[in-house]
């Protein structure tokens, strides 16, 4: 049996998306830029698309970019954020996605801003009275914080970080990444001045995304060229990805509430398994608890095992189980998780995460979990 669980890395691309975008491989392949009917036809498509995702955010299409995916558009976000406003003081915290904590370290390695970040529990949570007092100290900053953390799926309470950042004149910017699609976003009822959206986070193709920047928070470019994206990013348009992403989104917000049911179903029921199956499991950050977590990821702590020390997700994967030690994008690198790392978890035990996707079955998860017992040898 082979088992998909690391949709937090990357999603299976939905049939119907690939349908949408197969003509704009084939038929019609026109540059967007021309102004004949080939570039013409395929203009309207990139516009279509991006009415669709500014309808879905409940913004304008005038605020949403369409960028090569979220790290692109995260920094975008972040780098001309600082220099549009002329912002000298940035806020984030240490279990940030590298997309956002490496581009500001950077930011400030260069000079171009201050750093602050906020303390995290052992649970991973936000010291919110640290933030309000820094931004009392440093109003008109700019504050990154992401909406849920990709490792360990806890959910930040952006309604409060953004009144607070509304409160003291701050750039508020968001890593939506892992919850778009999966949450809906509404900017006009939200303090947020930028976020972000990838679609083969969400059954999309790789290599799109976008960065929603408020119409009165306007930036200057990232990538210069030739005009494109109504002068914010030059570069000929992805125009299938583009097509894909819009797609993609218009599908997760169709039955949201219904992928979202049938995935918490999947998710409970593996949190309740290996508690019998394994003496001493345990669980990182908040993502054993529902309210307070993504739920499409679960974080699991496991036992000391000899056998299984730093084999851990190559004994799943013997057993055709894909999974993830922490976030896809360091997977080759040596160094562990710089997130488990600031909730100080415990370095005798192996952490692996699983992240489910509307394709998962509850056979996947018994499975699964029978596995992880033989490995770790209960009751043999």
């Amino acid at each position: 049996m082979r088992v998909y669980l690391d949709n937090a890395a990357t999603t299976a691309m939905d049939d119907r998306v690939i349908e949408a975008m197969i003509p704009f491989m084939k038929e019609h392949y026109g540059n967007p830029s021309s102004v004949h009917s080939h570039g013409r036809e395929v203009r309207t498509a990139i516009e279509r698309s991006r009415k669709k995702v500014a309808e879905l955010l409940n913004a304008t299409p005038a605020e949403i970019f369409f960028t090569s995916g979220g790290t692109e558009a995260d920094n975008t976000a972040l780098v001309c954020g600082l220099q549009s406003h002329g912002i000298k003081h940035a806020i984030s915290s240490p279990i940030e996605h590298h997309a956002v904590l490496s581009t500001l370290q950077n930011c400030a390695k260069k000079g171009m801003t201050e750093l602050s970040l906020l303390n995290v529990s052992g649970k991973g949570e936000l010291d919110l009275d640290q933030l309000k007092q820094l931004l009392e100290k440093h109003p008109n900053s700019l504050v990154s914080v992401m909406h849920a953390n990709n490792e360990i799926g806890n959910l930040n309470d952006i309604e409060t970080i953004g009144a607070l950042a509304k409160e003291y004149g701050a750039f508020f910017h968001s890593d939506t990444v892992q919850t778009m699609g999966h949450y809906v976003h509404d900017v006009k009822k939200m303090d947020i001045d930028a976020l972000v959206g990838s679609a083969h986070k969400f059954h999309g193709p790789k290599g799109s995304g976008f960065a929603f920047v408020r119409k009165d928070k306007k930036i200057s470019p990232f990538i210069y060229g030739g005009g494109q994206e109504r002068n914010m990013r030059g570069g000929t348009e992805n125009v299938c990805g583009i097509v894909g992403i819009a797609k993609a989104l218009e599908l997760a917000y169709e039955d949201m509430s219904g992928h979202q049911r049938h995935i918490e179903l999947l998710k409970s029921r593996m949190i309740g398994q290996l508690k019998q199956a394994i003496p001493g499991v345990e669980f990182n950050g908040l993502s054993a608890d529902l309210d307070q977590s993504l739920y499409t990821v679960l974080n699991v702590s496991l036992p000391p095992s000899e056998e299984n020390s730093g084999m851990l997700l190559f004994n799943l994967d013997l057993h055709g189980i894909s999974a993830s030690g922490g976030s896809a994008c360091s997977s080759g690198a040596t160094v562990g998780s710089h997130v488990l790392r600031a909730l100080n978890a415990q370095p005798g035990r192996d952490s692996v995460r699983f992240s489910f996707s509307r394709y998962n079955t509850a056979e996947e998860i018994d499975y699964t979990v029978e596995k992880l017992k033989e490995m770790y040898a209960v009751g043999v």
